[in-house]
């Protein structure tokens, strides 16, 4: 009695994998979403145990599970019985890195809206399906078609993956003036010497604005374009010890600008 049950229990599973090896070779042939459908609820279990293994980890069931699910579509087109595999030991490595990555993108650092936590998953989910699609790597119109998404929206999930995916302190940064490498580290907290400059111009440009155009004159002439007194008493008319007089008010006024 066994022995015929074991019989009959090995000639339904040769009849299984006979159909199962059809469809794939129909799949193969047609890329046929109901024949994916139909390899897919043979193989659904694998799923199903696989995300059993991840309960308790502060995720719904319901939500790994479609994470699963979708790993388990990307074995299927991925899939090529001539490799000699059994198509259960291709799936399951791929099931597991796809909810592995799930958990990685839920670790995010900085607070984000959900709306674009999700639309990340779901562009990290539609890169690798169209880079298989496409055989190149996919931009972001191709993303955005592909999710019915805008481009805009599309390039918000893509820059708020910096939430949870920062940059670490060692990394190597080329240094252009030897061409050496330093790391993120050592130039955190250095002083750029060209912000002091640009807060002196800005400065300067502030205080000039309460000057008459005469005093400006004055003042340009003698300290950037280096005329002496003389020079600039002959260009406005006017005698030596004028120009004298004047530039010492005007210097005046702008050290009480400084000093305020």
């Amino acid at each position: 009695m066994n022995k015929n049950l074991s019989i009959t229990q090995e000639n339904k599973a040769a009849k299984r994998k006979k159909r199962i090896e059809l469809l794939f070779k129909e799949y193969i042939d047609k890329k046929d979403t109901n024949l994916r459908n139909q390899i897919f609820e043979e193989y659904m279990y694998i799923a199903e145990i696989l995300s059993k293994k991840y309960v308790n980890k502060g995720v719904d069931f319901e939500d790994i599970y479609q994470v699963a699910s979708l790993g388990l579509i990307y074995a299927i087109e991925r899939f090529d019985p001539s490799k000699g595999y059994e198509f259960s030991s291709f799936a399951t490595p791929t099931i597991l890195g796809e909810i592995k990555k799930y958990f990685r993108d839920k670790e995010w650092i900085i607070k984000v809206p959900r709306r674009i936590q999700d639309s990340y998953r779901k562009i990290n989910q539609a890169k690798e399906a169209l880079q298989h699609k496409l055989m190149r790597v996919p931009n972001v119109d191709d993303i955005a078609k592909y999710l019915d998404l805008s481009t805009e929206e599309v390039i918000e999930a893509m820059e708020g993956s910096y939430a949870y995916a920062p940059s670490s302190l060692d990394v190597k940064i080329t240094n252009s003036s030897d061409d050496s490498d330093i790391s993120l580290f050592e130039i955190l907290g250095i002083e750029d010497n060209h912000i002091k400059e640009v807060e002196d111009k800005d400065f300067l440009r502030t205080i000039f604005t309460n000057l008459s155009e005469y005093d400006k004159k004055i003042i340009v002439d003698r300290f950037y374009n280096n005329k002496s007194q003389n020079e600039i008493a002959t260009d406005l008319g006017v005698s030596q010890m004028t120009v004298s007089r004047l530039e010492k008010k005007i210097l005046s006024r702008l050290r009480e600008k400084i000093n305020v």
